[in-house]
């Protein structure tokens, strides 16, 4: 899958997210290492604490699917500013795939890209039990 069709993908999602409340779409695909594609939205829940991000979406609906090898995620908003991923987010993500690509979409469809250790430096995983 090119860049642009798994950016594409994360876009569409913000059609399909769950936002009565903050009014804030995010829409998630991320590309697992044999190229299956698992997309995500948020899904807001009037207990906050229950409130699940896209990015967590997409890698819940992989693990769950017996897919734990991910190679990069695009994540889609549609603010001015790219969409990055949430701390609880990138830490997930980290349990996962260390090394990943993270594509962040603004509005406008531009992306900005890092590598999943700029966003979390000294992220805990497995290394620090």
């Amino acid at each position: 899958m090119t860049e642009k069709e798994l950016c594409q993908k994360a876009i569409e999602m913000l059609d399909m997210a769950y936002i009565p409340y903050s009014h804030f779409p995010v829409g998630a695909a991320l590309e697992c290492s044999d190229g299956t594609v698992f997309t995500g939205c948020n899904i807001e829940n009037a207990a906050y604490g229950c409130t699940i991000c896209a990015e967590r979406t997409a890698i819940v609906k992989a693990v769950s699917e017996g897919h734990r090898d991910f190679v990069r995620i695009a994540i889609a908003g549609r603010s001015e500013d790219y969409c990055v991923p949430c701390g609880s987010c990138r830490q997930v993500m980290m349990e996962f795939a260390p090394e990943m690509e993270v594509i962040c979409l603004n509005g406008k469809g531009e992306a900005k890209k890092f590598a999943l250790r700029e966003l979390l430096p000294y992220g805990f995983d497995q290394s620090w039990l």
